[in-house]
């Protein structure tokens, strides 16, 4: 039976019997798949760290016969991204965004851009040094975007209009709204924060180092793309609550 050769981020594992795991994998060539490692919580020495979440991993497998699970022949550790361990907040938000990519991508189709953004973003979270509710923008919106969802940001979604007063956002209506065509529409946002995340969409999709967010575009773009995802995932992150106690609300910093 032939052996597949796979360069994979851990998303997280479920132990299974005694001895044995279930570990789900993002891969550049595979989107997201699922993998047995047999004996894999008795025997340190044959995975060892490797099948840790949010490592990345090269991962030797083969197909079962049918539907299932790969079979884990072995697996290769080649960056365990020791930093996201150190630092809860870090830990908080690489486990929101592997859900994240789980939820929005778990359609079993390769998406090579997503393994980039979500590399990427792992590792500026285990590096430090960035504004965790800056990072937590930048990813949902650029997997957004690779999704396909990204709403109109420049422009009414309804009549194509632009200005420079205050709009509205629906995020089932398009996005963006003007005060003409948004009746109904609760989200009140400025222009200026939704040209901000247009300019951000516009840089490297796997970038996410010195970006610098003012209080009004980070709350006003954190609620519009909530209402995006709102639409598109199927159920509430679990991951969500425990990252949101370790992010500064914006009132917060104002008052420091």
């Amino acid at each position: 039976m032939r052996i597949h050769t796979s360069e994979a981020i851990v998303l997280r594992h479920i132990d299974y019997g005694e001895a044995d795991r279930i570990v789900i994998f993002y891969a550049r060539d595979l989107g997201l798949f699922k993998g047995f490692a047999r004996n894999a919580r008795s025997s340190r020495r044959r995975f060892g760290a490797a099948l840790e979440p949010f490592a990345g991993v090269r991962v030797q497998w083969q197909r079962n016969s049918g539907e299932g699970l790969a079979s884990l022949r072995e697996v290769e550790l080649e960056d365990l991204r020791a930093g996201l361990r150190s630092r809860l907040d870090a830990l908080a938000l690489a486990a929101y965004g592997c859900e994240l990519v789980e939820e929005l991508f778990g359609d079993g189709e390769p998406h090579p851009e997503v393994f980039d953004v979500l590399g990427a973003f792992l590792d500026a979270a285990a590096r430090g040094g960035e504004d965790p509710a800056a990072l937590r923008l930048l990813l949902e919106l650029r997997l957004l975007w690779a999704a396909g969802y990204v709403p109109h940001l420049l422009h009414c979604a309804s009549c194509g209009c632009t200005g420079d007063g205050e709009v509205l956002f629906d995020a089932a209506r398009g996005g963006r709204l003007c005060l003409d065509c948004g009746a109904g529409a609760v989200l009140r946002l400025s222009p200026l924060t939704l040209g901000t995340l247009a300019r951000c969409l516009k840089t490297p999709q796997d970038s996410f180092r010195g970006f610098r967010f003012g209080e009004q575009s980070l709350r006003e773009g954190s609620v519009a793309l909530a209402d995006c995802l709102r639409l598109h995932l199927h159920r509430p992150l679990r991951t969500l609550v425990f990252l949101e106690r370790f992010l500064v609300a914006p009132e917060a910093r104002e008052a420091r």
